[in-house]
């Protein structure tokens, strides 16, 4: 299953805070979040969520490039 979660508007911190929150929340039903942090404001939310180092758990599998500039794909065990 996918599922969604929008950060845009979110501060660097708060976006990691809520990001790993929502990951650990995910049940094992749960393949793909589809991660919206846009594109048009600026880079940072798209580079923190693109970057192991910054956005860390081990539920994460592989992170996707979208065709959509202002998205990113998590792929989760």
């Amino acid at each position: 299953m996918k599922v969604e979660i929008d950060i845009h508007g979110l501060t660097e911190q708060m976006a990691i805070k809520t990001l790993e929150k929502f990951i650990v929340s995910c049940d094992k039903s749960i393949s793909e979040i589809v991660v919206i942090h846009g594109y048009h404001g600026g880079n940072a939310l798209k580079d923190m969520v693109r970057n192991p180092n910054k956005l860390r758990s081990k539920k994460i599998r592989k992170r996707k490039l979208s065709l959509n500039q202002g998205e990113t794909i998590l792929q989760l065990y």
